[in-house]
């Protein structure tokens, strides 16, 4: 067997658990031989994206529904709060259209924010949802048409093999891969403790750029928002701020890009992935 199909077969065997599947990669377990019969990218393949390979964890093993060439293109990430308010509602609609026309848009595919940026990109543009189970379970059940829609010409991703069913612990864990797959992050709507925020911390670490809308300060469903435009995030005033987000970047996704798998994250194996707790 290839290299890339024994890691396949070791993430399926492991339930998609990152340090299962690179304790099995360390200590070279057997393999049944059995081939992975869904779709599949692993790190090995000149298609993962660079930069996942900047992540402290990169997935492993990204099973897929679509079309993976999207992985090629320019992208952003558009993440926001589950329980959108009726501003956040509009700005997910307007910062998803005026994105689209320039980058593919990735998000998470939940209820809320998320799923309202990736219908709004739907007839403009392309989308990238990362979800948080195996491809047999559509969740949210509110999500199964768009679900569809996005398996026909968009992409669908998950480090989970398509039997995995959902999992708290691992949305707050996908969260790394959206931040990792955009130039730079934009901040819909968040609480101070969200999942959203955990988002952003992933783009921080990986020096990316994030932007937010501003709320009133009596408003809690932005406070997030604010604490991030307060610390340097930059804030979005209008449609030329949207227009003009990711032309003029300071840090470059492409900088200290390896074209091979760091393997040397095998050392990481003893110590516990961040972002296996929280909500979604």
């Amino acid at each position: 067997m290839e290299k890339r199909e024994i890691l396949a077969e070791y993430a399926c065997r492991c339930g998609g658990d990152w340090s299962l599947t690179a304790l099995a990669l360390k200590n070279h377990e057997a393999v049944c031989g059995t081939s992975v019969k869904e779709p599949y990218i692993t790190i090995y393949d000149s298609v993962y994206p660079d930069s996942l390979r900047q992540l402290r964890f990169p997935p492993w093993v990204l099973f897929y529904r679509g079309n993976p060439a999207l992985l090629k293109n320019p992208a952003v990430s558009i993440v926001g709060s589950r329980r959108p308010c009726d501003y956040g509602r509009r700005m997910a609609v307007l910062s998803a259209g005026i994105l689209a026309r320039r980058y593919t848009v990735v998000s998470g595919l939940a209820r809320g924010i998320d799923g309202l940026v990736h219908r709004s990109v739907l007839s403009c543009g392309k989308t990238i949802g990362v979800i948080g189970s195996g491809h047999d379970f559509r969740y949210p059940e509110e999500n199964a048409m768009l679900y569809r829609e996005m398996e026909k010409e968009h992409l669908i991703l998950s480090e989970y093999p398509h039997d995995t069913e959902v999992q708290r612990k691992h949305f707050p864990w996908r969260n790394r891969i959206i931040a990792a797959l955009g130039q730079c992050t934009v901040v819909v709507q968040a609480g101070e403790k969200s999942g959203t925020m955990l988002t952003v911390n992933e783009a921080l670490a990986l020096s990316r750029e994030v932007y937010c809308f501003p709320y009133r300060m009596d408003d809690p469903c932005g406070s997030g928002c604010n604490l991030l435009i307060s610390q340097g995030a930059v804030m979005i005033r209008d449609r030329h701020d949207l227009e003009q987000i990711g032309r003029c970047r300071t840090v470059s996704v492409q900088q200290s890009l390896s074209s091979q798998p760091n393997l040397d994250i095998l050392r990481n194996v003893s110590r516990t992935p961040l972002g296996n707790g929280g909500n979604e």
